[in-house]
């Protein structure tokens, strides 16, 4: 499943040194959705590149605050890459401020393409933020077998230190 990454977009943003990845179980309480868009709206204009699936509903909208500001984003997709880049996000690409990468070759989302995304997000990034994560969700299980020095969960508390959140 696991194969060479695909790319469209810069893919000089791989080598910046500040990534934080984004992640959040599908669950997710009315208020902590506000405290992510509030995240969102905070590090939209920031130096740090943010890294995400964007694939949730809550992903998505986030993705939506990220791209009105300046912040440089990738992309990561559960899927190989589309044959077509999405209009809303074209304007980014040829700006350089956005990757889309693939680090599976299925042509369709899944479980498992979703797991090694978040393998692959996890693995490349320097801190990590979750909007929400649900105890018994598959998120918290691949979360917990990775030393990820700042993470925060704006739902809860936070661990780690850095400017994440």
């Amino acid at each position: 499943m696991t194969m060479n990454l695909q790319m469209i977009g810069n893919a000089a943003l791989l080598d910046l040194s500040d990534k934080v990845a984004f992640l959040s179980s599908r669950r997710i309480s009315a208020a902590d959705v506000l405290k992510c868009y509030e995240w969102a709206e905070k590090i939209r204009d920031a130096e740090t590149c943010v890294v995400s699936g964007f694939q949730s509903p809550l992903e998505k909208d986030v993705l939506k605050f990220l791209l009105r500001g300046r912040v440089p984003i990738i992309l990561v997709l559960a899927r190989s890459l589309w044959k077509t880049i999405p209009e809303e996000l074209r304007d980014p690409v040829g700006l350089g401020r956005l990757l889309i990468v693939s680090p599976v070759s299925a042509t369709r989302a899944s479980a498992a393409t979703a797991t090694a995304r978040n393998r692959w997000i996890l693995a490349n990034c320097t801190s990590l933020v979750l909007g929400s994560l649900d105890p018994g969700g598959s998120l918290a299980r691949l979360v917990a077998t990775f030393p990820v020095a700042n993470m925060i969960c704006l739902q809860g508390e936070a661990r780690g230190t850095g400017p994440i959140g």
